[in-house]
């Protein structure tokens, strides 16, 4: 049986699209520190930052497109900023355990976090406002324009 669902027709908890980003994150992290034990100087020491950084955005992302379809908006929100923070710090702390430097060590990341989270705000509100112009238009009843004649000069 195939089911021909849209993935953004679905509606999945924020909490797990966050288990499921931090589970990558741990997964790629520990595949990038498999490979550097092969090839050291393949991956450097700041792969893990890149990773959490990487799937932090994935998430905000594809969380703010999954809230269109959300029926409580503000709930989803509530539970969709929960989320965030936690990856946030979940990945930050994985990161850290696994390059033994903090964010500030890490250079440029810090800054990245942040834009980051700035621009997840920014797809939230925009996934938001988007929905209520369509929501609006779907309850606007719709008429043919009407058209005026000119006045022909003789």
């Amino acid at each position: 049986m195939t089911d021909n669902t849209s993935i953004f027709e679905r509606k999945i908890d924020p909490l797990y699209q966050a288990g499921g980003a931090l589970a990558a994150v741990f997964v790629f992290i520990l595949l990038g520190s498999v490979f550097s034990l092969a090839a050291e100087d393949a991956i450097t020491s700041k792969w893990p930052w890149m990773c959490a950084a990487s799937f932090l955005l994935f998430f905000s992302l594809l969380n703010a497109i999954m809230s269109a379809s959300a029926e409580n908006l503000m709930k989803y929100w509530g539970r969709s900023i929960y989320s965030f923070l936690g990856l946030a710090l979940g990945s930050g702390l994985l990161a850290w355990a696994f390059s033994g430097m903090s964010i500030r060590e890490a250079g440029s990341y810090q800054w990245i976090y942040f834009v980051i989270t700035f621009g997840y705000l920014v797809f939230l509100s925009m996934a938001a406002f988007m929905k209520a112009i369509v929501e609006f238009a779907q309850k606007e009843e719709w008429t043919k324009p009407k058209f005026r004649q000119k006045k022909r000069r003789r």
